[in-house]
């Protein structure tokens, strides 16, 4: 039986190691409600399984009281071996149905089936192996908006991990992992760095034109330096500090812009020795921070082709359509968006 357009078909987990959110969609994969929880799988509210049924309950609960045993599926570490249940890597190339294919089910305590998705895995044998979980939904919900894009098309998602990801013909074919966010989190609040910076709080609205100047000079410091050069240029954002030539309240812009420039330097690199001169950029995560990569790679002289935020609960739902759980997808090119 085909479900309603606007009437509840699908519940949809983007269940990550901080924070949980879910989604209630229609057939169409349009979001009626979304719920979010500090829940993730490193902050459950119990140890263990109990604490993904307690998760899943309290976030959920009042839909399935209102609408029945909906179809439910998750993606993110919640597939983790951490998570509440174990979906091995899928090896590259991999696409949606690649992913549905190696789904691993669980059975919740009210009676709902929940489905998670699989991460994705690069192991070539000539090159050390990288890894993604919850990345490749948000990839496949960009396809799905973005069709035009899926023929090739190199997807960056900027973050803790940011991933640098090649497209080809509507699959993952390869793919690399920065450190970025966790080495600027690690340098700024756990180095002899983090000594000579003010907390956000204390930078005034007046330095922001210097902020922006210093992360600049930070990027294209990154732009300049010679291979091995990132140690070198990292402890140069203590000396900048010591000697004044960089005040205190910029000393973090300044990191940041040296962190995003060298993961950009590479990234294009590799997007150049893969892939056409042509070939599209797409940036996907929280519209801040790539709003600060598109700045970092203006300095760079490249444009990306689109700017996306949360792209995973499209991309659920395509993995739902994928697993056969709803019948009715809808098939549209956002292309238009910005």
């Amino acid at each position: 039986m085909t479900e309603k357009p606007d009437a509840p078909a699908l519940i949809a987990l983007d269940w990550g190691t901080s924070s949980l959110r879910g989604y209630l969609m229609d057939a169409g994969g349009r979001v009626l409600d979304r719920r979010s929880s500090a829940h993730g799988i490193q902050s459950l509210p119990v140890p263990g399984i109990p604490g993904f049924e307690q998760a899943f309950a309290d976030l959920c609960g009042a839909w399935l009281k209102t609408h029945g045993k909906l179809p439910a599926v998750a993606g993110g570490m919640v597939g983790s071996a951490q998570g509440w249940a174990e979906a091995p890597y899928v090896p590259c190339p991999a696409d949606t149905g690649s992913l549905a294919g190696k789904a691993v089910a669980v059975e919740s305590a009210s009676g709902v089936r929940v489905l998670i998705a699989p991460g994705v895995i690069f192991d070539p044998p000539d090159a050390v192996p990288d890894v993604m979980r919850g990345e490749e939904i948000q990839i496949s919900g960009a396809l799905a908006d973005h069709p035009h894009l899926a023929g090739r098309a190199c997807v960056a998602l900027p973050g803790t991990h940011s991933k640098w990801v090649q497209v080809t013909d509507g699959r993952i074919a390869r793919f690399a992992t920065y450190m970025t966010g966790e080495l600027f989190a690690v340098l700024s609040r756990h180095s002899i760095l983090g000594r000579l910076m003010l907390d956000d709080a204390a930078a005034s609205p007046a330095d922001r034109s210097a902020a922006e100047a210093a992360f600049a000079a930070g990027v294209r410091t990154a732009r300049d330096g010679l291979a091995g050069d990132l140690s070198h240029q990292i402890f140069a954002v203590r000396t900048l500090g010591l000697t004044r030539r960089l005040p205190p309240e910029v000393l973090k812009d300044y990191l940041s812009g040296l962190l995003i420039g060298n993961e950009l330097v590479s990234g294009l690199a590799r997007m150049r020795d893969t892939l056409a001169g042509d070939t599209p950029l797409l940036l996907i995560g929280d519209a801040a921070l790539c709003r600060r990569y598109v700045r970092a790679l203006d300095l760079l002289g490249t444009v990306p082709a689109a700017l996306l935020d949360n792209t995973a609960p499209r991309g659920l739902f395509q993995f739902a359509v994928e697993a056969g759980l709803v019948t009715s997808p809808v098939s549209s090119d956002r292309s238009d968006m910005p």
